[in-house]
């Protein structure tokens, strides 16, 4: 049986995801990820309408990726519930993700970026250290704001040898920024989300050579219709469909693909298509797939 936990799972890319998993095999079981438990039960209860037969492959596990006490319960309340089992956990999707909190930056960092290394920290333990495998669900708004930044943020973000620390430190530059100003870094200004999904995908390289023997990539669901880029069509006049958003259930391929299949790599970056991404420019979906180094 190959559990698999995905957080921010109670709507939106997270839930769909979770469904393309227990769709994917008999073989499969979920633990949904929810900072609400109500509304972690509530989105059990709405699969389990239509698909009954899964009850025994679905969990609810309550989970606040931005709060280390939550992370941390969570960690031992698997580790308790699997206790015969040293390794429970075959992988990990952090879907977790916000644009932008009541915090600014530093909120949207706690939960795109340290987010992502707290579960990490916490459940790597649990994982199968032989086939476990960690999906980190990006966006392309990370390549997107490198290729605005200079050339040496460019180098920075693209750097294969980046260390957590010094990617702590480089966060920490941008929060104490004077007047918020991330121009006299050599940043992008206004895009926030973007320099945090940058981070993210800098987070994976760190990850995946830290832990070699674990497949551990990232990727972008693609355009999607959520509670997050909604109001995006709102304030445009415009449909989400007008504006080519697709529904979440289009976005699960790149997290199943790197979940289930062989992508031949580790630490990598991949487009909604399945296909290696570049960090440093956008990837259209069915361009060639990037082949650097």
């Amino acid at each position: 049986m190959r559990r698999i936990l995905v957080t921010g799972a109670n709507k939106g890319i997270g839930l769909a995801t979770t469904v393309a998993i227990l769709e994917r095999g008999a073989d499969t079981t979920v633990l949904l990820g929810s900072r609400s438990l109500e509304r972690g039960r509530g989105a059990v209860a709405s699969i389990l309408e239509d698909h009954p037969e899964w009850s025994s492959r679905l969990m609810v596990q309550e989970l606040d990726v931005s709060s280390d006490q939550s992370v941390a319960n969570a960690a031992a309340e698997v580790k308790t519930r699997f206790q015969d089992e040293a390794a429970p956990l075959y992988g990990i999707v952090n879907n977790a993700g916000i644009v932008l909190g009541a915090g600014g930056l530093r909120s949207v960092f706690e939960v795109n970026v340290l987010g992502i290394q707290r579960v990490c920290d916490a459940f790597i333990p649990l994982l199968d250290p032989a086939h476990g495998r960690i999906v980190n669900i990006t966006s392309a708004s990370g390549p997107n704001f490198v290729s605005d930044c200079s050339p040496e943020r460019q180098a920075f973000f693209t750097d294969k040898n980046i260390e957590w620390s010094g990617l702590q430190a480089f966060m920490e530059e941008c929060l104490q920024a004077e007047n918020g100003d991330l121009s006299t870094m050599g940043l992008a200004t206004g895009q926030e989300y973007g320099l945090s999904k940058a981070c993210a995908n800098s987070y994976t390289m760190v990850l995946a050579r830290e832990h070699p023997n674990l497949l551990i990539n990232a990727c972008t669901p693609g355009w999607i219709e959520t509670d997050m880029t909604r109001p995006m069509a709102g304030s445009s006049g415009k449909s989400p469909a007008e504006l080519g958003m697709s529904p979440p259930s289009q976005g699960t391929r790149s997290a199943l693909f790197l979940l289930f299949d062989e992508p031949g790599g580790n630490g990598r970056y991949y487009g909604s298509d399945a296909i290696r991404s570049p960090l440093d420019r956008y990837r259209a979906p069915g361009s060639p797939p990037y082949s650097g180094g």
